[in-house]
């Protein structure tokens, strides 16, 4: 029960979350290969301020439905912000001189 009226609360928030998925997969399939790496640099900071927000949110959390959102969201922008660092390690270990 609380999870839907959760949902009816913030049905607007959700729409909107809804649209910009499908408009960041619009936009990242149109980004030309040579540009995805400086892209996930930036992704890697600005996930880095989601991760921050997210355990604020946690850390205020009213009910259980907050909380597991807020830990799920840590989670995500953890991993997203370590495949950023790898992929970006991998890209400059190509420019690197060869012994």
């Amino acid at each position: 029960m609380q999870l839907l009226e959760f949902i009816n609360e913030h049905i607007d928030i959700i729409y909107m979350v809804i649209l910009m998925i499908f408009v960041g997969i619009e936009l990242i399939s149109h980004v030309p290969s040579v540009l995805h790496t400086p892209l996930m640099s930036g992704a890697n900071a600005i996930h880095g301020v989601v991760i921050i927000g997210a355990i604020i949110v946690m850390g205020q959390a009213e009910g259980t439905v907050s909380l597991v959102l807020g830990f799920i969201a840590v989670i995500l922008g953890t991993l997203n912000v370590v495949g950023g660092f790898v992929v970006t390690d991998r890209m400059l270990e190509m420019f690197k001189k060869k012994k």
